[in-house]
């Protein structure tokens, strides 16, 4: 019992609440930059025209100081966690409304749209992560040139990583981890933190752009096989098996704790997750782009 409450107040002091952000920025380019691999030139050439025509696409160069598609490609993955603290966007559940960046037709935040928790019994709880990639994808399936369009993509290049994250998916009863705390044995410095925002964190803490991004995409996709490809909802259901996995098996003293040995099989899961969620946001994009460029050309 102790150990519980000290559990539950550590999560309280450290201000740990739902929702988090879904794998860090390192973890959505990566994902972006290994569906980048699976396009062909006229996918990636109408992805790009749909980007440069978002009203984000000068912060996204100028974060990546570069215009190169891959890098500015890798950096919209990231914009809805980017949003988050930006004043142009706003919370419609406890905010005011503000104006629109010029040519975007939705600013709000859509915190909720990040992750969809159920409880041990299966019941769904908080969230519409599930819910809302099948209507985006429904939605450039059906528009492809519009200013929804360029809207949407954005959110589906985020989304569709979000969505292979087993914390995002999570235990309604803990808040997809988020009211787990954990000792982190390979931390000494800053031990004490909650499971989802230690699994947010596995792909890395510098910023990967350039170079050091290629080389880990090289290396993720000579160490990963493709997946099978399915649909959001095989995905979710994929995400909800690995939470079994996702918790640390032993205790210390006081909490769950996050040692050498769990830290590898983690990351290994982790990395297979972000290479299914980067093939299948490829194959994806490659259905819904690929013939756009030949369709519009031909006008």
């Amino acid at each position: 019992m102790f150990a519980r409450l000290l559990r539950y107040a550590l999560c309280a002091t450290l201000g740990f609440a739902w929702p988090a952000a879904a794998w860090n920025a390192n973890g959505h380019r990566l994902i972006a930059g290994i569906a980048w691999t699976q396009l062909t030139p006229p996918a990636r050439q109408h992805c790009l025209q749909l980007l440069e025509r978002h009203p984000d696409y000068p912060q996204w160069t100028q974060k990546t100081r570069s215009t190169a598609p891959l890098a500015i490609f890798a950096e919209a993955a990231t914009w809805a966690d980017d949003i988050r603290d930006d004043p142009r966007y706003y919370d419609a559940d406890r905010e005011s409304p503000v104006p629109s960046p010029a040519g975007l037709i939705d600013n709000r935040r859509h915190r909720h749209w990040h992750y969809a928790d159920r409880d041990r019994q299966g019941q769904p709880g908080q969230g519409e992560l599930d819910r809302r990639s099948e209507q985006l994808l429904h939605t450039l399936r059906q528009d492809t040139r519009s200013t929804t369009a360029v809207w949407a993509l954005p959110w589906l290049l985020h989304l569709v990583g979000d969505l292979h994250q087993p914390l995002h998916v999570g235990h309604a009863e803990d808040l997809g981890g988020n009211r787990f705390a954990v000792e982190n044995l390979l931390t000494p410095r800053q031990p004490f933190t909650n499971l989802h925002a230690y699994w947010d964190g596995l792909p890395g803490r510098q910023s990967l752009r350039g170079e050091r991004l290629e080389r880990q995409l090289s290396r993720l996709l000579q160490q990963y096989p493709a997946p099978t490809r399915g649909e959001p909802r095989h995905w979710y259901a994929e995400s909800r098996a690995a939470l079994a996995d996702a918790y640390p098996e032993h205790d210390g003293s006081l909490l769950p704790v996050i040692d050498a040995e769990f830290d590898r099989r983690a990351r290994r899961l982790a990395e297979h997750r972000l290479v299914a969620a980067g093939y299948r946001l490829g194959w994806l994009l490659e259905e819904i782009c690929g013939a756009a460029v030949p369709r519009e050309s031909s006008r």
